[in-house]
């Protein structure tokens, strides 16, 4: 855990350290604390849908010159298990480097002890927009190295 972005690695150890009963009650503060889109992204224009998500899901990661990164989700209300997880990237993962993003590991909804609480079908959406973040991040830095 040592690889994530100081943010994030926090964010998971709290939620691997609640009681699940507690953990639904995280869930939807993280939901309803995602920042809204920027104006020019409203019609999610250059963001990426993910369609391994239940529900209409967008997201865009732009690496500032400073090498950190820029992130934006879009997720309607009615997705809180999705919004969530946006809201828990957007949080844990601002102001990191590419770096630290590329190193957040695949599982890090297993880590965070979310299979107990939300279905493996959710657990899967979560992980598909980690990964295309990461894919992202990864081709911008293929063409400005």
């Amino acid at each position: 855990m040592t690889d994530m972005p100081p943010k994030l690695a926090e964010i998971v150890a709290e939620f691997a350290s609640a009681p699940r009963d507690v953990v639904l009650e995280m869930l939807l503060e993280f939901a309803d604390a995602m920042p809204a889109l920027p104006a020019d992204l409203a019609g999610h224009d250059g963001m990426e849908q993910v369609p391994e998500c239940q529900t209409q899901f967008f997201l865009k990661a732009t690496v500032r010159p400073d090498d950190t990164v820029e992130v934006f989700f879009d997720c309607p209300p009615e997705a809180p298990t999705t919004r969530a997880f946006a809201g828990i990237l957007a949080e844990g993962l601002e102001g990191a480097k590419t770096a630290e993003i590329l190193a957040v590991p695949d599982d890090l909804y297993a880590r965070m002890g979310l299979a107990q609480a939300i279905s493996p079908l959710r657990i899967r959406g979560g992980t598909a927009i980690l990964g295309r973040l990461k894919r992202q991040v990864a081709a911008q830095l293929a063409t400005h190295p």
